[in-house]
């Protein structure tokens, strides 16, 4: 027997799906078939149109419901957010009516028993069904929307993180030197080496040998042409 709460194994396939229809574009026919072509739902494609399916954005056909489909058009997130949380609260009527207002905040577990025994569903379809709804949750702005490969990316770095690549790379470069003449060499150019040199001084020499020594390393190692 079919489940009648659809469910997805993770939050990216769905959450990319979402952002595509609401930033990018939004066909008039959506199906497997379109999300494969889009490559929002790589392997997950069946699981994501039985969400849209029973959240009520395209129909049994995969045509859109213009009903629900104008929460996508909303160019605010705060206002997507208040016309999905509306899709949601109606697709999970039975939920809401046993919980309230609570059910955009209970815990998974909580969740997990919910769809069990609404559904019949196994331990491990029950938990993605509650995960489900959390993601859903989520995009209706009742939590931090997770993170996928894709989103993450664009996330801009913390000043802790820039400033540790901004350090990585003044490592990494060579910084350019004026000669005699006042010109600037490209550090391509020009490649700075470092020379270590270990000295044994000689346990019973006096001021004057010591003196000789350095004398000489001055001569013809420093200033040495």
């Amino acid at each position: 027997m079919a489940n009648k709460y659809p469910y997805v194994a993770s939050a990216g396939p769905l959450v990319k799906t979402i952002d595509h229809l609401r930033r990018r574009s939004f066909p008039q026919e959506v199906t497997a078939e379109t999300l494969r072509k889009l490559g929002v739902a790589p392997k997950n494609e069946s699981y994501v149109i039985n969400v849209l399916k029973f959240l009520g954005i395209v129909d049994e056909e995969g045509r859109k419901v213009d009903e629900c489909a104008n929460a996508f058009i909303q160019h605010k997130d705060e206002e997507f957010q208040k016309e999905f949380e509306k899709i949601v609260r109606t697709a999970y009527e039975e939920l809401f009516e046993l919980h309230g207002d609570d059910a955009w905040n209970m815990d998974r577990s909580s969740l997990a028993q919910f769809f069990r025994t609404s559904d019949h569903s196994s331990e491990i379809v029950g938990t993605r069904q509650a995960g489900t709804f959390t993601y859903l949750a989520a995009l209706s702005g009742h939590a931090e929307v997770p993170i996928t490969r894709e989103t993450n990316q664009r996330r801009p770095v913390s000043k802790k993180g820039a400033d540790r690549s901004s350090k990585k790379r003044v490592t990494a470069s060579v910084k350019s030197k004026k000669d005699t003449t006042g010109t600037t060499e490209k550090p391509e150019h020009r490649v700075g080496l470092t020379v270590r040199i270990e000295v044994n001084l000689p346990a019973d020499g006096d001021q004057k040998t010591y003196d000789r020594i350095f004398r000489s390393i001055r001569k013809n190692l420093i200033d040495g042409e």
